[in-house]
């Protein structure tokens, strides 16, 4: 069976499920205790070279690191394997992190030795920068403590000698991992690169967004152009719409399709969020920063960070709520309510808003210099009353989808209901498009869904028109007659006679309708 920590080839997930089955199969031939704290320790020191570089290379630093960049660099690598790990304050010549959530997930506490690894990649990068460290692993999750903590002295005094205490130190190539005097792990340098070369599958392979985007009209299509442009850029994205077009779909694909898709893709309502907690939601705060702050809260910049926020209904906040986030898009770094600590924001900002923002820098209401930060790619979303050819396509998906949901035979639409689907003007757009298709699903029994549960008015026909009611009524009758025709053939195979007997016509009018829309019945034969 294939291991799912190998599914995704990094450095860091392959010496994750290796540590874990390594130790596994050290207990199983009765290893010493010490023995597997000493492989644990190998492995981290002689990985902490590749992950150094990779950490490095991700945020940009170069040369010497300083004491603040060590501990943004070892946050990085613990955290890309799904840690929790954040600075909090330390003494001088001293980093201190805690840990809310354990990389290795809850086996860890099956193999608590694997705490070593983390002393050893941070005990070896300290080592390789500073020329000692001295590492403590003051509290662990593996222990049953509710978090880890970790304090690395970077300005070591043999006074401070304590039992149980990892030094680290560096001598020329060398490594050593030492207990007081007594020298437990060496590694050579030129034995670290051993590990760099699993790197070469970190980001996810790229997707074509005409898999993840249903819509088959000319606006449409210029959405798609427009996500295949800008996924792979850095530039923010800002999608305007009315509610219910699908601005969210739209943000996912392009994080889908861009070089940050292995990573978290984080979705926030603004417009949800209350102004008093605005700062706190977007940026986290520290213990104690208020009242009620009991614990380190990571915000929302945080948790997307190396990812994408998705900043939805960006026109509901506040002027003050604009300042605030203006300052981030600048900087490209924040702090945490009630923090010392700079913390740097390597995200991909998204916004939607369903009103133009334009309109709301005009009336004084949203930020000029905000808006023109957002607004490096805008990408417009038509509402689905203009799109009507996407509503066959999406007919067919959420049909497929609620099938699979309510594990039922799948759905058609009879002549009807797909009259009404296509004259009706849908104003709530593709979202109630979707609920009415659940509705009808469910209260349906046979396999043609014959009626839908939306009203027809004047409205919906002038929307339409356009003057030339005649035409659109056309166009629909011929969609109509082609979306029967396809999900008939689906039913029946491409048997023709069956087709014929269910719509109450001849086989030969059946095979003339075929001709007509360029459909061949043989390809529904193998479905």
């Amino acid at each position: 069976m294939k291991n799912k920590q190998l599914s995704r080839l990094t450095p860091i997930s392959f010496l994750q499920a290796f540590v874990i089955q390594s130790i596994n199969l050290g207990r199983k031939k009765s290893l010493e205790q010490s023995d597997n704290d000493n492989y644990i320790q190998h492995l981290g020191l002689s990985a902490s070279s590749c992950f150094e570089a990779t950490a490095r290379k991700q945020l940009e630093y170069e040369g010497a690191l300083t004491h603040d960049q060590y501990a943004d660099v070892i946050i990085e690598i613990k955290n890309q394997i799904g840690g929790g790990f954040s600075r909090v304050s330390s003494d001088v010549g001293a980093i201190r992190v805690e840990n809310t959530r354990c990389p290795f997930g809850d086996r860890v506490k099956e193999t608590p030795e694997l705490c070593q690894m983390t002393s050893s990649v941070f005990g070896g990068i300290a080592a390789r920068n500073f020329g000692y460290a001295k590492v403590e692993l003051k509290k662990r999750i593996a222990a049953g403590d509710t978090h880890c903590e970790v304090s690395i002295h970077l300005d070591l005094d043999s006074s401070q000698e304590q039992a149980g205490d990892a030094y680290y130190s560096q001598d020329g190539a060398i490594i050593s991992k030492s207990n007081h005097s007594e020298t437990i792990v060496q590694i050579e340098e030129k034995t670290a690169q051993n590990w760099c070369h699993c790197g070469a599958a970190e980001t996810g392979a790229r997707q074509n967004p005409r898999n993840i985007v249903i819509g088959q009209s000319p606006s449409m299509g210029e959405v798609l152009n427009s996500i295949e442009i800008v996924a792979p850029t850095l530039a923010n994205v800002l999608i305007g719409g009315e509610t219910g077009v699908g601005k969210e779909i739209i943000a996912r694909a392009i994080h889908t399709v861009s070089g940050r898709n292995q990573e978290k893709f984080v979705a926030v309502n603004c417009g949800a969020i209350a102004e008093s907690l605005i700062e706190s939601a977007l940026f986290g705060h520290e213990k104690g920063a208020f009242t009620g702050a009991y614990n380190v809260h990571k915000g929302f910049f945080e948790r997307a960070c190396t990812g994408t926020l998705f900043l939805d209904e960006i026109d509901s906040l506040s002027l003050s709520g604009q300042a605030k986030l203006l300052r981030i898009l600048q900087e490209g770094e924040f702090e945490r309510v009630g923090g010392r600590q700079v913390i740097k924001a390597d995200v991909r900002i998204i916004a939607a808003s369903n009103r133009p923002l334009k309109d709301l820098v005009t009336a004084g209401d949203f930020r000029k210099d905000l808006f023109y930060r957002l607004n490096i790619v805008p990408i417009h979303i038509p509402p689905l009353r203009d799109r009507r050819e996407d509503i066959g396509a999406l007919a067919d998906y959420f049909l497929g989808q609620l099938s699979d949901k309510y594990q039922k035979p799948k759905k058609s639409l009879g002549e009807q209901a797909w009259r009404k689907v296509m004259l009706y003007d849908w104003p709530g757009n593709v979202r109630e498009l979707e609920n009415v298709f659940e509705r009808a699903f469910l209260f349906t029994r046979g396999p043609i869904i014959e009626d839908i549960p939306v009203e027809l008015n004047d409205s919906d026909s002038d929307s339409v028109s356009d003057g030339n009611l005649n035409m659109i009524k056309k166009k629909v009758a011929r969609e109509i007659e082609i979306k029967m025709l396809q999900d008939a053939l689906t039913r029946f195979s491409g048997n023709v006679s069956a087709v014929a007997r269910e719509m109450e016509i001849t086989p030969r009018a059946v095979h003339q309708k075929l001709k007509k829309h360029h459909i061949e019945a043989a390809a529904y034969r193998n479905k």
